[in-house]
């Protein structure tokens, strides 16, 4: 009888080295991302502060500088753009300013982040405004080790035992900017306050779901850390979908003159939330944006939300004075059907909205575009992977 176990061929030593070494590395890459990301999240933090430190001393040298504060904002804004491109929107100036407000130089020391700054090897925090100034970047980095996404939703949180709470445990546990929205979400600094056995709910509180993570990737892509850094994050997470999004574009565009490209995958930030819409273009003869949104599944009503909400954002911060409201055009291009639906539910009137459906291109040539173009990309991919595997 033959013994199996002469013909059992185990790794080769080198295998097996190859592949820890390769674990190795990736893990590496991955710790430096991450370290990456809270050195960008860490200067950043400190800029805002110093940044909403500076607008509100600036107001405060003067009646006549106090009153035209929302001015200062939008000048400020302006300029700022001008030198360093997006990031620096008044909402986003007034964030920097209610951080600042949030945490004043007096009341960093009392702080969690404050005391944990306030160790031996590092230097003290401020008592006082006018102390502020003696303290460099790095300094006042010391004082928040939070991301800023984390202030960010701290913020929204008035009650200030709650607010040190919740920054306490994001501390300890070293919760992700999702684990934290949610504890906020569910009043876990209430519910725990309320329980008789605190320190189960604790401990049950500090367990991340799977949700609750945030890879290395989506950490540098943060569109707070690419906007600060004056990066670009055009891009989209699934091929096909870029594919699609191109060819839409170009399809659009060669439809006449009346389309005119805006941007794509356009970043919209709505409270604490980020959203991308695919497409945006101007139409000239209807002086209106139109925003297009692509989806690789069917059709929800979840979608309809969702584009409504876009339109309403569009309208209120993208549209100029003399231009028309905003259309929707939602493409579901799911394998066995497509579909193109126009949003046309906000227009402020009837004649506005048949006028709409005679200029715009017709739904079923949209369909059929996609549907055409997305069998095209779908043979391209399997004679690329038969090529691939000879």
């Amino acid at each position: 009888m033959t013994n199996d176990k002469k013909h059992h061929k185990s790794p080769a030593p080198a295998a097996i080295d190859y592949d820890s070494m390769l674990s190795g590395v990736a893990g590496l890459l991955e710790q430096a991302r991450r370290a990456s990301a809270r050195a960008v999240n860490t200067i950043m933090t400190a800029t805002y502060w110093e940044i909403g430190r500076r607008i509100v001393e600036f107001e405060q040298g003067g009646e006549a500088r106090a009153k035209y504060g929302e001015e200062l904002l939008a000048r400020l804004s302006a300029d700022l753009a001008t030198r360093f491109g997006k990031g620096f929107s008044r909402q986003n100036l007034q964030r920097f300013r209610e951080f600042y407000l949030t945490y004043p130089p007096e009341r960093i020391c009392s702080t969690v982040s404050g005391k944990l700054a306030n160790r031996p090897d590092s230097r003290n925090c401020p008592t006082t405004s006018g102390e502020t100034s003696q303290f460099g970047l790095q300094d006042i980095a010391n004082w928040f080790p939070l991301p800023w996404s984390h202030y960010v939703r701290l913020m929204s949180v008035a009650n200030l035992e709650g607010r040190a709470f919740y920054e306490a445990e994001s501390l300890r546990g070293g919760w992700t900017v999702r684990q934290l929205d949610r504890q906020i979400s569910t009043l876990f600094y209430e519910r725990t306050a309320l329980s008789r056995n605190k320190a189960a709910m604790l401990k049950k509180g500090e367990k991340p779901r799977p949700e609750d993570a945030v890879s290395p990737e989506e950490e540098i892509k943060d569109p707070l850390v690419l906007e600060f850094l004056g990066l670009k994050d055009e891009y989209s997470e699934n091929d096909m979908e870029e594919a699609l999004i191109l060819h839409l574009e170009a399809f659009l565009l060669e439809l006449g003159g009346d389309f005119t490209f805006v941007g794509r995958q356009r970043r919209l930030r709505i409270d604490n939330a980020w959203f991308r819409v695919d497409l945006l273009f101007y139409h000239r003869r209807l002086r209106c944006l139109v925003v297009i949104d692509l989806k690789l599944g069917a059709f929800s009503h979840a979608d309809a939300g969702q584009m409504h909400l876009y339109l309403n954002y569009a309208w209120e911060h993208w549209t100029h004075p003399d231009e028309n409201p905003p259309v929707g055009l939602i493409l579901c291009a799911e394998k066995s059907r497509s579909l193109a639906h126009y949003a046309l539910e906000g227009l402020p009137n009837k004649v506005l909205a048949a006028e709409y459906k005679t200029v715009l291109p017709d739904e079923k040539t949209l369909v059929a575009e996609i549907n055409k173009t997305r069998k095209a990309l779908e043979t391209r991919q399997k004679k690329t992977t038969v090529l691939s595997r000879k």
